[in-house]
């Protein structure tokens, strides 16, 4: 294997995009996804169905209560924003199986899914295809 693919596998073993997510929830795949910010910003918006665990309360006992089968994608505001890298750090180091969503909750409203909270985008279902 070359240097470069496996650079390219890690990647993806590392990473997810809004679109793949997006398909793997609606294909009922034991995925959670995970808003790793403070609580006032999961309150406000978040991705439908995620868990707000803020990366600083990770802990063995904060997370004790969560599926060690499924597959964890944390997310937060985007690329300004470091609290997703964060919390996939703090979830692998307690041992679970996890992911990074790319882009954050910005990349999954830039293509057209839904939020849930006070600040919530609807999109009536339509969804912008993504070229990916």
């Amino acid at each position: 294997m070359t240097e470069q693919v496996k650079y390219y596998q890690d990647k993806l073993s590392n990473e997810m995009d809004p679109s793949d997510l997006f398909d793997a929830l609606n294909n009922g795949e034991n995925i959670i996804p995970v808003d790793a910010r403070k609580p006032f910003g999961y309150e406000a918006e978040h991705i439908p169905n995620a868990i707000n665990i803020p990366h600083r309360e990770m802990t063995e006992e904060t997370t004790k209560h969560l599926d060690r089968d499924a597959l964890y994608i944390t997310y937060c505001d985007g690329i300004g924003c470091n609290a997703s890298t964060k919390g996939a750090l703090n979830m692998a180091k307690l041992g679970f199986r996890v992911k990074e969503l790319i882009g954050g909750i910005e990349w999954w409203k830039f293509d057209g899914y839904a939020t849930e909270g006070t600040k919530a985008e609807k999109h009536d279902g339509l969804k912008i295809e993504c070229a990916c």
